[in-house]
């Protein structure tokens, strides 16, 4: 575990030396912010029912943008051969890796206690449980999409195109939920279990099922797994 913090740091560090994560934060914070008071003051409700529905919308950009450049990155500049001289498995690097992006990801979502503290400052009735199992809900979504964005990030040398497999691998399971009335009885159940709104509707509204964990951690698992093949498969060990 090592090698892999090593990368991890290194990563974290890389996020933060340049304007990237400051403006994730930045604009993550305030497009959930405007979500959240459009409705608690606009509206009076009092739950995170908008930022909870609307956060996953915003993965869809945010976390390709900033997981595009993890690998696709170090193959632009060259920094990949470098790497592959030192004694690290590629498991190790691609976890480093992924877990950098994952803290960026939860301090993003870190930012909107702020609206929490509001709602309990201010609201009335809160359920608390389905808070806690929609900021669960909504950090398993983020990491699902970060081994997307990963993944994305090791097929390709290009950033930009890396960007494009992500936010259209993230798309096909965001989307998948509303095909579904489309599909033949047959296969409902299919479509239904793959796509994330399912999964992520379950837990946000409080009831956490193992099959829905299963499910996170799985598609997290594949794709991280595909992400060393990738690697492996272009010599990078």
């Amino acid at each position: 575990m090592h090698n892999t913090r090593s990368i991890f740091h290194r990563e974290i560090r890389g996020f933060f030396n340049t304007p990237m994560a400051y403006i994730f934060l930045v604009i993550f914070s305030v497009f959930n912010g405007y979500f959240f008071t459009s409705t608690f003051f606009l509206y009076n409700q009092s739950d995170l029912r908008s930022l909870f529905s609307v956060v996953p919308m915003v993965y869809l950009i945010f976390v390709p943008a900033i997981s595009m450049g993890l690998i696709a990155r170090e193959n632009n500049i060259g920094t990949m051969e470098t790497i592959a001289t030192l004694p690290i498995k590629t498991h190790e690097f691609v976890l480093g890796k992924y877990f950098a992006a994952v803290v960026l990801i939860l301090l993003g979502l870190l930012a909107t206690i702020i609206h929490f503290i509001t709602l309990v400052k201010f609201g009335a009735k809160i359920d608390y449980g389905a808070l806690f199992t929609g900021y669960i809900g909504l950090a398993l979504v983020g990491s699902m999409y970060a081994s997307i964005g990963i993944f994305a990030s090791s097929i390709t040398d290009n950033q930009v195109v890396a960007f494009i497999i992500g936010v259209f691998i993230v798309l096909v399971f965001f989307l998948m939920g509303f095909f579904l009335p489309l599909v033949p009885t047959n296969f409902a159940g299919i479509v239904q279990y793959i796509s994330v709104d399912y999964h992520y509707s379950n837990i946000s509204r409080g009831v956490i099922d193992s099959r829905n964990i299963v499910y996170f951690l799985s598609v997290i698992g594949f794709f991280l797994i595909m992400t060393v093949q990738s690697l492996e498969s272009r010599k990078w060990s």
